[in-house]
């Protein structure tokens, strides 16, 4: 985390998923409705323990999965067995592994203490792992990398800091003594060196002149590493490198794109994971599911949504009152009432009307057809 592009990734992911709401749902037949009056979904949506919001439990937890690879929350449950509270424990904490096919967790409290939690007392969000158990540490995995990336910001501060990057060349016509020498030097430290200093004129005396050095190629490789270094980071937490400050290769053309692919391929696997610790640690009912909001993250330019939501509500899918809790807008009388095309018509259907008012062909057809229209007068 001292690295700012490590930063940077990790605030990206915790806070992203911090801000979407996961939604405790109910199915009833194919369709599903909001389970508001169980306590879980508040836990989830609102306050899952006393000191803590749901935004900053769920950007807590993301954090820890980024940086040690699991998270942990202790499940405390009221007497009929539903969750009351989630208290998030120290990953570095906490042990897990299986025992008869069952995950079991032995966690160290601060006080010095033993305890072990089983199944049904842990709420576990692990990341990528290889035995199903525990996820990796992705820090401890890619430390070479993050390694070389704090070297080379070290190497640079100490760099500026002391002072080593010359900047040009003061050259004298003839030979200066060591007391000139000294002389000069002390002057340009005190006039002309520090922040406080920068950008004064310098005056030279005795016929000096000053050359000043350009970029060597060493300087621009070192930038150069400098920018790979960002990008080989963003690569680790699959983060678009134009979200963490690198735009280098962002464009006004591709940077919503990249928005979206960050939602599909970064945060989706992320909201997945949660919503099925959610259903596995947390749901005792088969008929109950958590799902994330997700319409707000792929929700595209006023226009484009306008544009949707019109084919939506003219081929009837969309009513008008779904558009306006879309757009966060209060229900309008006879909102709920869904529109249909008048050319429309179920496959097969025989309109008797239009095919009475059909051309004739025959003579016959002429007289039956007049007959038809004097009856229905």
């Amino acid at each position: 985390m001292r690295f700012s592009a490590v930063y940077s990734c990790v605030r990206v992911i915790a806070e992203t998923l911090a801000t979407v709401p996961i939604i405790l749902y109910r199915r009833k037949g194919d369709a599903k409705e909001r389970d508001v009056n169980h306590p879980l979904y508040s836990l989830l949506h609102d306050y899952p323990n006393a000191w803590q919001t749901a935004f900053e439990f769920k950007e807590m937890l993301a954090m820890h999965i980024c940086l040690r690879g699991n998270a942990y929350a202790e499940i405390i449950r009221n007497g009929g067995g539903q969750p009351e509270q989630l208290i998030p424990l120290h990953p570095d904490r906490v042990s897990p592994y299986l025992i008869e096919g069952q995950r079991v967790y032995k966690y160290w409290p601060p006080d010095g203490t033993t305890r072990i939690l089983m199944p049904g007392e842990m709420f576990h969000v692990p990341g990528l792992s290889f035995d199903g158990v525990s996820g990796l540490n992705p820090i401890e995995y890619q430390r070479d990398t993050i390694g070389d990336a704090i070297a080379t910001r070290e190497y640079g501060s100490k760099v500026f800091n002391n002072g080593a990057m010359v900047s040009g060349i003061l050259k004298h016509p003839s030979h200066l003594s060591a007391e000139a020498t000294q002389r000069l030097a002390k002057q340009i430290k005190d006039k002309y060196e520090g922040a406080a200093n920068a950008g004064k004129t310098l005056i030279l005396e005795e016929g000096m002149d000053f050359s000043k050095l350009g970029m060597t190629s060493q300087d621009a490789q070192f930038l150069e590493n400098k920018k790979f270094q960002i990008s080989d980071i963003a690569r680790i937490f699959r983060v678009p490198p134009h979200l963490i400050g690198d735009l280098d290769r962002a464009t006004f053309s591709n940077i919503e794109q990249q928005s979206l692919e960050f939602v599909q391929y970064t945060m989706l696997p992320w909201f997945t994971r949660f919503e099925q610790a959610v259903k596995r640690d947390l749901i005792l009912k088969n008929n109950q599911f958590a799902e994330f909001l997700m319409d707000v993250m792929l929700r595209g330019d006023i226009k484009s949504r306008y544009d949707a939501y019109a084919v939506g509500r003219n081929w009837g899918w969309l009513n008008a009152n779904e558009i306006r809790a879309r757009e966060n807008m209060n229900p309008v009388e006879n909102g709920d009432i869904y529109l249909q095309p008048l050319n429309m018509q179920p496959a097969g259907q025989f309109d008797a009307e239009k095919a009475s008012l059909a051309e004739p062909s025959t003579k016959e057809d002429l007289q039956k057809q007049k007959e038809e229209q004097k009856n229905a007068s």
